[in-house]
C-alpha cells in the first residue's frame, strides 16, 4: 500500500507540474487539494466588497497554494516511506532503545530532503535499499521542482500580461460589451444589436 501511496504522489507531481496536457481522471490529489483549498481561500474573499483590495487577497492563491501543493507531496512521499519502513520492520541503529514510527518518520524526513544527519541509520539490506531509493527520489523530486519553478513564474507573468492588455481593450473592470464597443469603432463593424442584446 506504500509503494502504490508514493507512487500516486509521484505521478500526480509529474503530471501536474511536467505533462504538458490535461490529465483527465476521476481522482486527482491536485484536484481534491485546490478545490478543497480554493473553497477556504475564498471564504474572505465573499464577505469582502468587489474591489482592489478583494483583487489582492484573490492574486495570492495562486502562487501561495503551488508552494503549498508542492509541500503537501513532499510531506506526503515522506510519510509513504516512514509507512513503507516501518511495514518491512527493518532494523536501523538509534539514540532510543524503542523504535517506533517517529524514528521511520524522522529517518524519512532526513533522507528525503537528503539531509543525512547519521544519527538514525539502517542496519539490514532492505532498510539500506530503501533509504538509498528514497534519497534519490528526494533528490529528483526537488531538483525537478526547482527547475519547473521559474518555468511556471513566466506562464504566471504571461497570464498577469494578458489581464493587463485586457483592461485596455475590455475597461476596467474588463466586460464583453464594453470589448465589442471597441472593437467595432476599430474596425469599423456595426455590432449594435448585438451589444444592446448584452
Amino acid at each position: 500500500i506504500s509503494l502504490i501511496f508514493i507512487f500516486s504522489c509521484l505521478r500526480d507531481a509529474f503530471e501536474t507540474i511536467v505533462l504538458p496536457r490535461k490529465v483527465s481522471r476521476r481522482f486527482s490529489l491536485s484536484n481534491l487539494f485546490y478545490s478543497s483549498t480554493w473553497m477556504l481561500w475564498s471564504i474572505p474573499a465573499r464577505k469582502m466588497r468587489s474591489g482592489d483590495r478583494r483583487e489582492f487577497y484573490l492574486s495570492y492563491f495562486g502562487p501561495l497554494s503551488l508552494i503549498l501543493l508542492l509541500i503537501t507531496w513532499a510531506v506526503l512521499l515522506v510519510v509513504g516511506f516512514a509507512f513503507l519502513y516501518w511495514g518491512s520492520s527493518s532494523p536501523v541503529l538509534s539514540p532510543k532503545d524503542f523504535t517506533g514510527f517517529g524514528t521511520y518518520l524522522y529517518m524519512s524526513g532526513t533522507t528525503f530532503i537528503t539531509l543525512g544527519l547519521g544519527d538514525v541509520t539502517p542496519l539490514a539490506g532492505v532498510g539500506r535499499f530503501l533509504v538509498t531509493l528514497e534519497a534519490g527520489t528526494g533528490f529528483g523530486f526537488l531538483a525537478l521542482i526547482i527547475g519547473y519553478v521559474p518555468v511556471i513564474y513566466q506562464a504566471f507573468s504571461r497570464r498577469e500580461t494578458d489581464i493587463s492588455l485586457l483592461d485596455a481593450r475590455a475597461g476596467s473592470p474588463a466586460s464583453a460589451s464594453e470589448l465589442l464597443r471597441r472593437i467595432s469603432r476599430e474596425q469599423q463593424v456595426q455590432i449594435t444589436p448585438l451589444i444592446e442584446y448584452l
